[in-house]
């Protein structure tokens, strides 16, 4: 039993891996996967594959998406489950969470798989078996750095801190114990940096390139608080001229394009209609389909946070409300029901439908008239009654279909690639985030219009107003501004929980949703809170007593 705890044995691995299009190499003996670069490709694409799994919804990436994205305060769950991803989002964590262990099995195949490639690989032989290697390296560094995003604190609370344990070989011997953030980011950095002199060959997004490497190096050095390289390197990967922002159209519908066909995208787990999500009912499992239901297939149990969607309605038009499909009841004639609504004291939805007549709006509550009014608010019109204790202000819009009582506000950015129902291919890099990783540079170096002008270029893509100077509001600063806009940007896309706690920011979910039932509902996290980091899980501790577990 010892020897399966971090590790996928060489046999194993020659045995399960596969290519992108799941033809397997199944039956190859070790050694002769290393006799031409055919087979040293094959070996390469068998552990991309492991990424996504064997289904297209089991891999690493289906739990690193669910890890990162339910923690933050872009989502919120309508209801409970009994699936192990209602603790990883109401923060209630144990150490036994099936999709934690799993996480960290699948990361551990994967950078095996990498590891026997990097000790088999001779470098220098070919300018394509340099490529390779370096694809081995980049995927090492991947694995490890959301490993240790994962399971290891933020790199500015200390370095000495215990992250993950680097395993960097394939013996089945070679059972390490947790290494030091210091030490993790280190060899996160060295992979790259090796990954980025080996690799000369674009082969698109679905695949490891320089750029990529280098896109990863620049939020690796974000996240590690080093300004200067950051942007040095989100700056190579801008000037490369390998990538171009979608226009707005293009943009307003990202989720439906391929990773080949998206000229932002750098680096994407790729999936296909063509070969991935072909079991019956696979629609059902993926990450949109938690999002949404779409042609009656899908759960649609998670939505958009209501500070999410206050922060994306403040510019009518923003190109980014477009992955966000409200669903709307109608009347027997198919028309919309109009309504107001709003959130009350107990972070609960309150819905009222509304009549108009002669111009004015009411509406019934408790058998009293309420008239909605409006007035004028830096430009834009805000709605309001006047209620029994005083102003309530209201959203204008129309009745929605509930799930207890949480209006369904269905996320679209993980559904509806080559428009297959719950399609996606999950986004590691692209170069709209680039543009961000500048802006927080130059903005924690006080560089503040230079900050404002590259999510302006982010801005003007949405299609809603540029910031100047003078337009940030009392009481925020430049910084304020360039994480709300990385926020818009990246939602749903696996960012926003480190992006809050690596900036000593505390995680305010004071809207409502399902995190906030139980005794020790968290309303607030700050980024100093044991549960910023997950549980080691309980079985690889039984399995190696000597890996110390998280607080």
């Amino acid at each position: 039993m010892k020897k399966i705890i971090l590790i996928l044995s060489v046999v194993a691995l020659a045995l399960c891996s596969c290519e992108l299009e799941k033809n397997p190499y199944d039956q190859i003996a070790v050694d002769d996967l290393f006799s031409d670069p055919g087979s040293i490709e094959t070996a390469t694409v068998g552990n991309y594959a492991l990424l996504k799994g064997d289904v297209g919804y089991d891999g690493w990436v289906d739990d690193l998406h669910r890890i990162s994205e339910y923690a933050g305060d872009n989502v919120t769950l309508s209801g409970g489950t009994t699936d192990h991803l209602f603790f990883l989002y109401n923060y209630q964590s144990i150490t036994t969470n099936s999709r934690v262990e799993r996480f960290w099995r699948n990361s551990y195949k994967i950078t095996v798989g990498c590891n026997i490639m990097i000790e088999r690989i001779i470098e220098g032989e070919s300018v394509d078996t340099d490529q390779l290697l370096g694809e081995n390296y980049y995927l090492r560094a991947l694995v490890y750095f959301q490993m240790g995003n994962v399971f290891g604190r933020p790199y500015n609370q200390g370095t000495d801190n215990l992250s993950i344990p680097l395993k960097l070989t394939s013996s089945t011997d070679d059972r390490p114990d947790r290494n030091t953030i210091a030490q993790v980011y280190e060899q996160v950095i060295n992979d790259l940096i090796k990954a980025e002199s080996l690799m000369t060959i674009n082969k698109g997004a679905s695949f490891a390139s320089k750029e990529a490497a280098q896109a990863l190096l620049s939020r690796v050095y974000l996240y590690m608080e080093d300004n200067v390289k950051a942007e040095e390197y989100a700056n190579k990967v801008i000037e490369s001229g390998e990538y171009a922002l979608l226009p707005t159209s293009q943009f307003s519908e990202m989720n439906k394009l391929t990773p080949t066909q998206n000229s932002e995208a750098i680096f994407a787990v790729t999936l296909s209609s063509a070969s991935d999500l072909l079991e019956p009912f696979a629609d059902w499992f993926t990450i949109g389909s938690f999002y949404a239901t779409v042609q009656g297939a899908g759960w649609g149990e998670m939505y958009a946070s209501r500070t999410y969607l206050d922060l994306v309605d403040k510019n009518p038009g923003d190109a980014r409300r477009s992955f966000i499909d409200p669903q709307y009841l109608t009347d027997d004639a198919g028309e919309k029901i109009p309504a107001v609504y709003w959130v009350d004291d107990t972070y609960t939805y309150q819905f009222r439908q509304t009549t108009e007549s002669g111009g004015t709006t009411t509406f019934e509550d408790d058998g009293n008239t309420y008239t909605v009014e409006s007035e004028e608010v830096d430009g834009k019109t805000v709605y309001f009654f006047n209620g029994p204790d005083g102003r309530q202000d209201v959203i204008n819009d129309f009745d929605m279909e509930k799930r207890n009582g949480h209006p369904k506000f269905f996320i679209l950015k993980a559904s509806l690639q080559e428009d297959d129902i719950h399609m996606w291919s999950p986004t590691v890099s692209r170069l709209a985030e680039m543009y961000l990783n500048k802006a927080e540079s130059l903005a924690k170096r006080s560089s503040d219009q230079l900050a404002l002008d590259n999510i302006n270029i982010l801005r003007v893509r949405a299609g809603i107003p540029e910031y100047t100077l003078a337009d940030v509001p009392a009481g925020k600063t430049v910084l304020d501004l360039v994480l709300e806009e990385r926020r818009l940007e990246l939602a749903y896309e696996g960012h926003r929980r480190y992006d809050i706690y690596r900036n000593g920011r505390t995680l305010d979910r004071r809207y409502p949703g399902r995190h906030l039932s139980g005794a020790n509902a968290f309303l607030e996290l700050s980024s100093t809170h044991p549960r910023v980091v997950e549980f080691i899980p309980e079985q690889q501790i039984i399995l190696q007593p000597s890996l110390k577990q998280n607080d």
